[in-house]
């Protein structure tokens, strides 16, 4: 069987023109392409129906997830197309870039010990909003072999069917947690240096970020408590980001509430020394983050903004990580937290 028997899902809800872009990038490559709609109100489906895209619909019964989504495509996929061996993900705010295929699929001919590509995600619109460039900062991450991929990649089937496919009760961080399975059955994860695709985030407002955060949070909670099962403790996915909101808040937390105790009994200004100085410890972490992140940014000052929202965002994560603790006590099930809306 070739190794060039590629097909793609695309997998979208209300993307609108992003998801035309999207599949019109798709079908230039090969007819092999299935998208999967998770309730999508804005013609979505009929769209991709008119481009002779196989469409599947989510069952409305069970809750949305993008790895339930995933699984379902790529199962539907090689239903159709027997002959697919590489299945390439996509999500619908992208657009695939001209000639990564063609370079992600001769890495795989070359390297068979690898189960998935990746390249550069380019961010369509960094200039509309600070959260958009903080995307940009985020999709750069290094050349070479990775712990894991993200939502856009080309993967072994083989390596798919091997490990089971993906954890379909996961808000977030489904790819890092199924890289981490793959990892452990002898594969490996890499990213080579070629643009992949063009994604709009589309991140307009601080509540559309604050909600992403919040996700953020559940999800590498979620996903650091499974592993730690999985693995006896070995490699634990996220549990460093865990750890590192729930000292911020806590501390953050202490501070204030040292501070007004302080206020009560007339010690105001010791109060207000103690906001100063955790103040500062925040501006030095900040300032510490877009030190390191320099090289990866354009510019200093999206260094500084990367720096600054990446503190700033400890605290919607710690309430992520509250929430998913919270119903892990209470063994509910999580909910998809939407945030483009």
């Amino acid at each position: 069987m070739s190794a060039r028997a590629t097909g793609f899902v695309a997998i979208g809800r209300n993307e609108g023109e992003r998801l035309k872009l999207c599949l019109r990038s798709l079908v230039r490559e090969t007819p092999r392409v299935v998208y999967v709609d998770s309730g999508s109100t804005d013609g979505s489906v009929e769209f991709a129906r008119s481009l002779g895209v196989e469409v599947l619909l989510l069952d409305t019964s069970q809750t949305f997830t993008m790895p339930r989504a995933r699984n379902a495509g790529w199962k539907l996929l090689v239903n159709k197309w027997p002959e697919t061996d590489l299945v390439h993900f996509v999500d619908g705010d992208c657009e695939l870039i001209d000639g990564w295929v063609d370079a992600a699929r001769e890495f795989l001919d070359a390297h068979r010990e690898v189960a998935a590509v990746c390249g550069r995600r380019r961010e369509r619109f960094p200039e509309k909003s600070v959260f958009n460039r903080l995307c940009e900062t985020e999709w750069n991450t290094p050349v070479g072999e990775a712990k894991s991929c993200g939502g856009d990649s080309l993967m072994r089937r083989s390596a798919l069917e091997a490990v089971g496919g993906y954890n379909e009760v996961l808000i977030a961080g489904e790819e890092p947690e199924m890289c981490l399975r793959m990892r452990r059955a002898g594969w490996k994860i890499q990213r080579i240096d070629r643009d992949m695709t063009r994604h709009d985030a589309n991140i307009l407002r601080w509540v559309q970020w604050w909600k992403r955060c919040v996700r953020g949070g559940y999800g590498a909670a979620d996903v650091a408590a499974r592993t730690a099962a999985d693995t006896a403790g070995a490699e634990v996915l996220f549990g460093s980001q865990v750890k590192s909101a729930d000292r911020w808040f806590t501390g953050c937390a202490t501070a204030l509430v040292a501070a007004l105790a302080l206020a009560v009994v007339g010690l105001w200004w010791l109060g207000l020394g103690l906001v100063a100085a955790g103040g500062g410890l925040l501006v030095l972490q900040a300032a510490r983050i877009a030190r390191g992140t320099r090289q990866r940014c354009p510019n200093a000052q999206a260094a500084a903004e990367y720096g600054a929202l990446t503190v700033l965002a400890k605290f919607p994560q710690f309430l992520g990580i509250r929430n998913y603790r919270r119903d892990r006590r209470k063994n509910r099930a999580a909910k998809l937290i939407e945030y483009k809306s």
